[in-house]
């Protein structure tokens, strides 16, 4: 790796952080487990990092970075967490049994995230209820900045309020973004207000 020695002591500490948790740490216990002075300076590191692209910074938030493929191609000694890959054993509908295969198959949840580019928000609110997206359900998001109409996106407004909607292009340079609730009313900005930072791939849901 071509990093300075504090770069590297940071990403180290990343990657430690991981394997205890589960998740990536935020900036400030990034600073707090390295002695660092301001945040600044973990940003600064952090950018550096993500510039080599051993990390991936996938949301507007502190807690929002992934050790990209890169790094664990690189650490032999690490590894990748394994893709979940379940058996397909079939096909069902309501009152009907189920359609079996003849042949062995798998549905793999690595060609959701597998890319790098993939990061997972859990839903608040019920502005999407009417796409069957509640309160509580998990969104796998794949990280762009454009998207075509009546694609779900998650969608920066004014530079401040994240949110979840429908994309619209309008005329005269606007943006709808539609809830998918009869009893709420679409969001219309000026384009240059509505930055759209990932397209929804799927969403998942949790019932224990």
């Amino acid at each position: 790796m071509a990093l300075t020695p504090r770069q590297k002591e940071v990403l180290d500490f990343i990657a430690h952080f991981v394997n205890q948790n589960g998740y990536c740490p935020s900036y400030e216990e990034i600073a707090r487990g390295l002695g660092l002075a301001s945040l600044a300076t973990v940003h600064k590191h952090i950018s550096a990092l993500e510039a080599r692209g051993y990390l991936i910074r996938t949301f507007n938030q502190s807690r929002s970075l992934e050790l990209s493929q890169k790094y664990f191609n690189e650490r032999p000694e690490s590894r990748m967490p394994a893709a979940l890959e379940i058996p397909l054993a079939g096909r069902i509908a309501a009152g009907s049994p189920v359609e079996t295969f003849e042949n062995t198959e798998t549905l793999n949840f690595g060609d959701f995230v597998g890319a790098g580019n993939t990061f997972a928000l859990q839903v608040r609110g019920e502005s999407m209820i009417e796409d069957h997206i509640c309160e509580g359900d998990y969104v796998l998001v794949e990280k762009a900045n454009q998207a075509r109409n009546g694609e779900i996106v998650v969608a920066l407004v004014g530079g401040m309020e994240t949110t979840l909607k429908r994309f619209y292009q309008e005329a005269e340079g606007m943006v709808r973004l539609q809830p998918a609730n009869a009893a709420m009313s679409p969001i219309m900005r000026p384009a240059s207000d509505v930055q759209v930072q990932g397209r929804v791939l799927a969403v998942l849901r949790k019932y224990r």
